[in-house]
């Protein structure tokens, strides 16, 4: 796979962008006809056994000792079941696709603001600035602009924002789990092993649910296209971006899936973001502008 990386297309970073969006668009599209844990749980297990297959077909290795597969669990709980769980749950609620991915898109931001806290209790001077404190007020800002016009629409409620959140938080959490714990390792063992752990956490909560799924062509579309585009390929562009070192690219475009996601949603579904949720769009996009910017 390294050498596949080395030759990755500059378009690929968008692509990538592209396919994340999706995923919310994804979440409207499949739920009318399934629960949310019920999907996921049979998203995770046709996930397993693709990787499954080609980490026969390629000889893949297997992560080493019991202490990674214990964190690369962690992160699958956290990034899998309770990032796409929150997901999923929030749009089977009423949520939109587009308010949601706003939600979940500040993950950058508090990883920023995390590490940079980090920095500063430990005296390397890469504390919180004062331009970064600024553009989290300003993704504060747009954040509430856009949930304002939904508040008033009878579309938010506690429970479907308290539901976006746990996946925001999820997603953060992981991934600061991720980059301390985590030692390097090839993508489709260590998906294996956290989508096993999804799994084994989201089943039985979909055995809970009173609607589990009916084969509708859609909730087949949607199945199919979160397995072979969001989990494969998804994962798989993510890998090899990283491994040609676009981590911090990768991480700036994430902040571009929020209006994409709007856009599409606009597309398929209607959704309509008024002049606030304009505004709140740009202020968001400012906002996180300043936390990522380089330092001088």
């Amino acid at each position: 796979m390294t050498g596949v990386a080395a030759r990755v297309p500059a378009a690929t970073p968008w692509v990538f962008v592209l396919i994340w969006s999706t995923g919310f668009v994804v979440a409207r599209y499949g739920m009318p006809h399934a629960g949310p844990m019920s999907f996921l749980s049979l998203r995770f297990l046709l996930s397993v056994a693709a990787f499954g297959l080609w980490i026969a077909i390629a000889r893949v290795a297997w992560p080493r000792g019991a202490a990674q597969w214990g964190h690369l669990a962690v992160t699958g709980l956290l990034m899998q079941a309770g990032y796409l769980g929150g997901v999923w749950a929030a749009v089977k609620q009423g949520l939109g696709a587009g308010p949601v991915a706003l939600i979940v898109g500040l993950q950058p931001v508090l990883t920023a603001v995390w590490i940079s806290a980090l920095g500063a209790r430990s005296g390397s001077g890469q504390g919180v600035t004062s331009r970064q404190w600024l553009g989290l007020g300003l993704g504060l800002a747009g954040l509430l602009l856009v949930v304002w016009q939904k508040l008033h629409a009878g579309l938010l409620t506690p429970l479907n924002l308290s539901l976006a959140v746990l996946a925001l938080l999820s997603i953060t959490a992981g991934t600061l789990y991720q980059k301390r714990w985590v030692a390097p390792c090839d993508v489709r063992s260590a998906s294996v092993v956290q989508l096993g752990a999804a799994f084994a956490l989201t089943l039985p909560l979909a055995l809970l649910e009173p609607h589990h799924f009916d084969l509708h062509p859609q909730f087949i579309g949607a199945m199919a296209w979160s397995v072979l585009v969001l989990t494969l390929g998804g994962s798989s562009l993510l890998y090899m971006l990283i491994q040609r070192g676009a981590a911090t690219a990768v991480t700036s475009l994430m902040y571009l899936v929020p209006p994409c996601t709007a856009l599409l949603a606009w597309l398929l579904f209607g959704e309509v973001f008024t002049a606030f949720g304009l505004v709140g769009l740009l202020l968001t996009a400012a906002g996180v502008a300043l936390v990522i910017r380089p330092r001088a």
